[in-house]
């Protein structure tokens, strides 16, 4: 007897009239950094690939990356550390595999820059944070592509990243197997096709503007990110909203939504990754803007000297209430607004201020657009004074003529700085620990604010897989041939590592792409 496709339940099935318009041994959904590894690994394994994208152009948040992947050299080593970082919310086994794909990683970059001449280098980089084997990681990046420059940007990102050297690596190995892989772009995938028995059996997307469903004969891989860019479900699953999106807009949680529809369960929701940023005045804008980037620090393992921060950072009543400069900053800048003030029933912390003065004015540009978006960019001015013009940033002669424009208490934000200025004369922060040499007092009028909030670069939450990738219900079993990668349910529970999205984004995208490959072919006829 043939299968039929019920639309009964929470399936999404093919109506009496659809028909199959293509069919594919796999659909990859999502075009960044995990998809093009899946795709690049079933197609190495035999299978007939349909790779897509909703977004007119590929890349995700992948392409704008710093572009190092985190890597080890210890397989035991890097799976202790993950361990820790993931705080008990991952399961060993699962983190083994990434541990012990992180010691690929760096063969496997150079495997695929034999299709383009890539140089790709390695080098040690201890972790964020002092866990056990913490010195025993470092990153793979990709160095250099013959004919590969410079550019102000590649494809829709602005400005030109170290990501878009690893991107385009992956991009050139896509192309290099266009016999076996297609690639539709500008084609949003909008449910998942499920038979009686949960397996999936394709997906139903827009393309051109028509509706069409195309039958996946092994497996459906879902890589196409996380939530960053959807209200609503940052409402619902981050403490303190609005967070706003980084840098692009087509990470709305579609893969998460339609993995819920097919029985998925889902981890990791509340864990998003991302700093401390500067909303623009103009609603049209779809970006934070990022505070200036100033290097990462390891505690217990950190000897240089860091540079000079010109702010610090205050609530609604002018109080300062954390270390302007956390170690990982990309990482845990966002959990500083999450405090709720239960006397005056708000987040008090949300929005922040950040403060400076004139000679921090001088000091260089405040902010940074980082972006893969067609439309949208905004280049921040060397000397910070484009933006008091435009709004983003607030000037006044004195604290209590900044305070006023800000809707603050003078007082306290007078008092605030007079401790902050005479921490800096005695060399040390009693109050939050910062780093003494960071420390920049704040005393020359005017005075400037950029009103803060948290900036998501991606969120980490999806889907539950298992060590091979699989998606599983909520009671631990897979739902048949659907698989996910990359930040699409990353693993990380708790802190993050840098590099570490990267990393899951290969060994992944590997993982899934092998497993789905070696799904047996469904050639059951299907009853419309």
């Amino acid at each position: 007897m043939g299968a039929s496709i019920s639309a009964s339940g929470n399936r999404a099935g093919l109506g009496v009239n659809e028909q199959w318009q293509a069919e594919y041994d796999i659909v990859v959904v999502g075009y960044g950094a995990a998809g093009a590894v899946a795709a690049i690994e079933s197609a190495d394994a035999g299978a007939r690939v349909l790779l897509i994208e909703k977004m007119p152009d590929p890349g995700g948040i992948s392409i704008l990356s710093a572009g190092g992947v985190r890597v080890s050299d210890d397989a035991e080593a890097a799976f202790q550390y993950l361990h820790h970082t993931c705080g008990g919310r991952t399961p060993d086994d699962v983190l083994r595999v990434l541990a012990s794909g992180m010691t690929e990683v760096p063969d496997y970059l150079r495997e695929l820059a034999q299709v383009n001449g890539a140089s790709v280098r390695v080098d040690p980089a201890v972790g964020n944070y002092p866990f056990p084997g913490c010195d025993a990681l470092g990153y793979a990046d990709i160095e250099s592509i013959p004919g590969f420059g410079d550019p102000s940007g590649y494809l829709a990102a602005r400005p030109f990243r170290p990501g878009c050297l690893l991107f385009k690596l992956l991009v050139d190995n896509v192309d290099a197997r266009r016999g076996s892989i297609d690639v539709w772009l500008s084609c949003a995938v909008e449910r998942l096709v499920q038979g009686e028995d949960r397996e999936i059996l394709g997906v139903r997307l827009r393309r051109d503007g028509h509706q069409a469903a195309v039958r996946a004969r092994r497996a459906v891989i879902l890589a196409c990110g996380g939530f960053e860019a959807d209200e609503e479900m940052k409402r619902q699953f981050l403490v303190s909203t609005p967070a706003l999106p980084g840098s692009f807009r087509g990470n709305t949680g579609d893969g998460i939504r339609m993995a819920q529809a097919a029985g998925a369960a889902l981890w990791h929701m509340w864990h998003c990754h991302g700093p401390y940023g500067i909303r623009h005045p103009d609603p049209v804008y779809p970006f934070g803007i990022y505070a200036k980037l100033l290097p990462m620090w390891t505690p217990e393992r950190e000897t240089k000297p860091l540079p000079k921060m010109a702010w610090i950072v205050v609530d609604q009543r002018g109080r300062r209430y954390v270390n302007e400069y956390p170690p990982y900053i990309s990482d845990t800048g966002v959990r500083q607004f999450d405090h709720y003030d239960p006397v005056t029933y708000r987040h008090d912390r949300l929005p922040s201020f950040l403060i400076f003065d004139e000679a921090g004015r001088r000091l260089y540009p405040m902010g940074r657009a980082i972006t893969n978006d067609r439309d949208a960019w905004y280049e921040w001015s060397d000397d910070n004074l484009k933006e008091v013009e435009n709004g983003l940033l607030v000037r006044a002669d004195t604290l209590e003529g900044l305070a006023q424009k800000l809707g603050i208490d003078a007082g306290g934000l007078v008092r605030t700085i007079d401790a902050w200025n005479a921490g800096c004369d005695a060399g040390r922060d009693d109050a939050f620990g910062r780093r003494p040499e960071t420390m920049v007092p704040l005393r020359e009028g005017p005075f400037y604010a950029a009103s803060l909030w948290p900036v998501v670069i991606n969120t980490q939450g999806g889907p539950v897989h298992d060590a091979g990738q699989r998606v599983l219900d909520p009671f631990g079993a897979p739902i048949p041939r659907l698989y996910a990668a990359g930040e699409l349910g990353s693993v990380f529970g708790h802190i993050y590592m840098a590099g570490g999205n990267l990393a899951e984004c290969i060994v992944g995208g590997r993982v899934a792409g092998r497993n789905a490959a070696e799904e047996a072919a469904n050639f059951r006829h299907v009853e419309f």
